[in-house]
């Protein structure tokens, strides 16, 4: 008799594997190799497959039901990969549509709606050193480039790369600017150019506008190989409506909710979370990816609309939903433990990167959306009125502590008319281009992981488009290569210098040094670990100070590591230079202080290292005596 457990767990919600189970698999049966297939389809009445190996009739292979809770299997010798496949299904309606496979590992391009074979057993990645020494990076440096396929870059005959060949031409690139990750737009199977993927029909199948499932492996591979970890956008929340797709797939409501939930804000269909099935569906997605293409990250589009009732705190939590959540972290984190999981989550909601245990969501990191919106808006303020708004950028530390923070000027930033980065800058051209410089290094300077939507670093002045490729030739321009130039620093000096990454979301590693200086809107703060202590200082007005004092906790010297106003960037040249000695007595509640060049806008890194002293130890030696030895050990 036939083992079907796993049916019993997609039912409970719990086969995280469900990838390996359902869909079309490679297998041999009675000395015949051929695809098996299994589907779920409860209120079903009938299911045949139809394809390239049956000419398309309807009943040349009509599937078995093998449990009356609606699992159909049905085993086709002699089936190829690449053939094309739809089930044929007389749903509860008594209605017959053709739908695509909810398990397939590829599907037609957009409109067309057929699935194919594919055998995924045939994909292999070698980058085992990779996976073996990644983790979560909660002491590491995190800068992540976020992108989309189609749109970063074409071929001269403005044809797509695939996904291979887009790993060529992206990792030098990436590797001369300093990013640490990647995170691609949703790449799983969408009808809509429009929706940039975050309206899926295939949550299995790798899209094809961009190439094989096989060159997808090879785009991690090389990642994985140039030291670069991949990190892939993810959509629980909602899914396209068209009708070969997952909407009344058996003539009722299988994925989406059977009430006034059923269509989200965006036209969609909303998922129901709160049913097993879909929850088996959805964890076995992320696992599929996880586990056949070595991703090393997720981040789940939308948590707030996953939490509260359509996104609106005043109708209350979803428990359905937040169960799921808790759940597909779970597992991730007990089968994966090195993976990421990250959340895009716009609400106040409390504990979204906190444990289960401590009643939190499971994930490890949140996009800081508050920041986002308070920054953008301070940098847009005329600076006469900055002064009324002086909390709009202190705010973040006191509650950044909370969760562990992602700080995004992400896609969702330059879309829709909200013009790009630079553009939502006040003043004139080259005011925009100084606070522009300014932001960057504040967005570097400032606790949390960073992550940039492509085409920031080019400070173009058109916002991101689906159907044309970002602007690389404003880099013709100086002032544009100078912020592209300033951000590559950033990036370096981010890696270079523990301060800015190692415990990051301890409080004992920050502090103010000037928050409350709104009059001449000036900021000052630090960070600091055992090798060093940086102060970063945001001057966020066109005033010039040749002489600006500025309390620090150590005696000694500070060295001026970024000044955003060198003329490399795009700036005037009023910088520091030579390292800035200790002086005088103290100020601003600091023991000592130093006297600062502040160019107008300007953002300045400051580095002090702390001294090494010797001290001596004993070590057993060869001949197993006893002897000192000098060592060295950091203060």
């Amino acid at each position: 008799m036939e083992n079907y457990t796993f049916f019993e767990n997609y039912l409970n919600g719990h086969l995280p594997d469900a990838y390996k189970y359902f869909g079309a698999h490679k297998v041999k049966i009675d000395n015949h190799w051929g695809y098996l297939f299994r589907v779920y389809a409860p209120m079903a009445k009938e299911i045949d497959i139809i394809g390239d190996f049956n000419n398309w009739d309807s009943k040349a292979n009509v599937m078995e039901k093998k449990d009356y809770r609606g699992l159909y299997e049905c085993f086709i010798p002699n089936v190829k990969e690449g053939q094309r496949y739809k089930l044929h299904i007389l749903g509860c309606d008594n209605c017959w549509k053709d739908k695509q496979d909810p398990f397939s590992f590829a599907n037609e391009l957009k409109a067309e709606t057929c699935s194919y074979i594919v055998d995924i057993n045939q994909i292999h990645i070698d980058d085992y050193d990779f996976v073996q020494n990644r983790d979560r990076n909660f002491n590491r440096p995190v800068s992540i480039y976020e992108f989309h396929m189609g749109t970063w870059k074409r071929k001269p005959d403005n044809t797509y790369y695939n996904y291979s060949e887009l790993a060529d031409v992206m990792i030098p690139y990436l590797l001369s600017m300093g990013y640490t990750h990647v995170e691609a737009l949703p790449v799983f199977s969408y009808p809509n150019d429009q929706s940039w993927g975050y309206q899926c029909l295939g949550y299995y199948a790798i899209d094809r506008r961009w190439g094989t499932l096989g060159d997808f492996a090879q785009f991690v591979e090389k990642m994985h190989k140039a030291g670069i970890g991949v990190i892939m956008d993810f959509v629980p929340v909602h899914f396209a409506v068209d009708p070969f797709g997952l909407e009344k797939f058996d003539g009722s409501c299988v994925f989406e909710y059977a009430n006034e939930h059923e269509f989200s804000q965006w036209g969609t269909k909303n998922f129901d979370l709160a049913k097993d099935p879909v929850r088996s569906f959805l964890i076995s997605a992320i696992m599929y990816m996880a586990e056949v293409f070595h991703v090393d990250g997720f981040r789940f589009d939308a948590v707030s609309n996953v939490i509260y009732w359509d996104g609106n705190g005043d109708k209350g939590i979803n428990e359905g939903a937040v169960e799921f959540v808790k759940r597909a972290n779970g597992y991730m984190h007990a089968l994966h433990p090195s993976i990421m999981m990250i959340a895009e989550d716009s609400s106040a909601y409390g504990h979204v990167t906190k444990g289960m245990f401590d009643d939190g969501l499971g994930f490890d990191y949140k996009w800081d959306l508050g920041w986002m919106n308070d920054t953008l808006k301070y940098y847009g303020k005329d600076p006469i009125y900055k002064k009324y708004c002086h909390n709009q950028l202190t705010f973040s530390m006191a509650y950044f502590y909370s969760e562990n923070f992602i700080l995004p000027l992400s896609h969702d930033e330059v879309v829709h008319m909200k013009g790009s980065i630079i553009n939502k800058m006040w003043g004139n051209y080259d005011n925009k281009f100084a606070n522009v410089r300014n932001l960057y290094a504040y967005q570097f300077a400032h606790p949390g992981k960073k992550l940039n939507f492509m085409g920031n670093e080019l400070a173009t002045f058109d916002e991101w488009k689906e159907y044309e490729p970002i602007a690389f030739n404003v880099l013709n321009y100086p002032v544009h290569a100078g912020v592209q130039r300033l951000i590559r620093d950033l990036n370096l000096i981010y890696k270079s210098h523990p301060a800015m990454y190692f415990e990051e979301y301890d409080p004992n590693h920050f502090s103010w040094i000037m928050a409350d200086n709104s009059d001449q809107s000036v900021y000052v703060f630090r960070r600091e670990c055992d090798e060093e202590c940086m102060i970063f200082i945001f001057n966020m007005t066109p005033n010039f100070y040749w002489d600006y004092d500025i309390g620090v906790p150590y005696e000694g010297s500070y060295e001026e590591i970024l000044n955003t106003d060198k003329e490399v960037y795009g700036g005037w040249n009023q910088y520091n230079g030579l390292p800035l000695v200790t002086h005088g007595s103290g100020c601003h509640n600091m023991p000592y202080r130093i006297t600062v060049k502040i160019p107008s806008f300007g953002a300045i890194y400051l580095v002090y290292r702390k001294p090494v002293v010797e001290e001596k130890r004993p070590y057993v030696s060869k001949d197993g005596s006893e002897v000192l030895k000098e060592k060295q050990s950091k203060q």
